[in-house]
Order: structure tokens, then sequence, then C-alpha cells
């Protein structure tokens, strides 16, 4: 069996769900095991699509994306470099706090601007690992629920939230050997 290497992942949108109507606006990664390797880029939009709660939580501007964001096929194009050379031969594992949003968002990006994803259909929520790990219910596992705690801010910039994501499911993933080991 391949080694796996668990990837956490962020991403910043113009808009709470439909990739392709909404813009992925940035994207930040880095290894669970090794933060130090960080990937972020912003995004120019595809369209003029958006929420503007979406948009004031992310504090990202279209208009400057418009100009000076990267085009989204070079983006993914770059992310999938990135994705191949920290796995060193891994198999990656796309690991998100709420997996199923950031997920739709990048897996749309790769199949339409590159045809395939690299992390193909592995991918972990860290909000229900935490919920299996635990016992607790869904509205008991957010962020501000958790039993673990990280210095890293929560500021809704991607590779900052990556970042954080990747503290707390290490915390989770130690928690579980411990407490398997018992």
């Amino acid at each position: 069996m391949q080694e796996e290497i668990y990837i956490s992942v962020d991403v910043e949108c113009s808009g709470r769900n439909r990739p392709g109507y909404y813009n992925m606006l940035s994207i930040g990664a880095c290894p669970v095991y090794d933060t130090s390797q960080r990937f972020y880029v912003e995004l120019k939009p595809l369209n003029d699509n958006y929420e503007p709660e979406s948009l004031a939580v992310c504090g990202l501007d279209m208009e400057h994306l418009k100009q000076f964001g990267t085009p989204p096929e070079k983006a993914m194009r770059k992310f999938a470099v990135w994705v191949k050379r920290v796995s060193g031969g891994k198999k990656p594992v796309f690991v998100a706090f709420f997996a199923p949003f950031d997920h739709m968002f990048v897996d749309w990006y790769f199949a339409t601007f590159l045809g395939h994803n690299p992390f193909e259909n592995a991918v972990l929520c860290a909000k229900a690992y935490y919920m299996g790990l635990t016992g607790k219910m869904w509205q008991e596992s957010s962020k501000s629920n958790l039993i673990f705690r990280t210095d890293f801010p929560h500021t809704h910039n991607a590779l900052d939230d990556a970042l954080e994501q990747a503290d707390l499911f290490r915390q989770m993933l130690e928690y579980q050997k411990e407490n398997r080991a018992r």
C-alpha cells in the first residue's frame, strides 16, 4: 500500500457554492506534518458573480484580482506541481476542516483547467474526523468548540486557514494514536 501524505487545503471563494458560477479566489495549502512547505495563489475571476457576504468574509477584491490574479489554468498547474513535489511519491490526501466546500471548488477547477485532480478522490473532512474521534454532534464540532487549540489565527486568508487546520488535524491524529494505544 502506498504511503500517504495529508495536505491541508483551504480556499476562499466569491460564493458559498456552485463552482464555475462563483469564483475560487485563492488557495492555501501545506502538508499537515510540515507547515513550512506552503502554497498560496490568488486567482483571476472567471466572471463577475459574487455574494457580498463571501467577499466581506475573505476581504479579497474582485477588481484587484481581475488585474493581478493568476489565470486559473496557470494557478491550477502551479498547485498540481506543488502537490506532486511535496508528496514526494506518497499518495496526497486532501484535508480541509469542511472538505465538501473546499474540495468541490478545487476539484472543479482541476477538472476544468487541467483535466485531472492530483488528489483524485482522496479527500478527508477534518470536521467529520473530529466527530468520529470524539463522538460529538455536528453542531458541537465547530472550530470554537474543539478540544484542541492552535496558535495559528483563523483570518479567512486561505494560507492562514490551511496552516490553522493543519495544526488542528495533526493534533487529532496524535490524539487518536495516543488513545488507540491505551
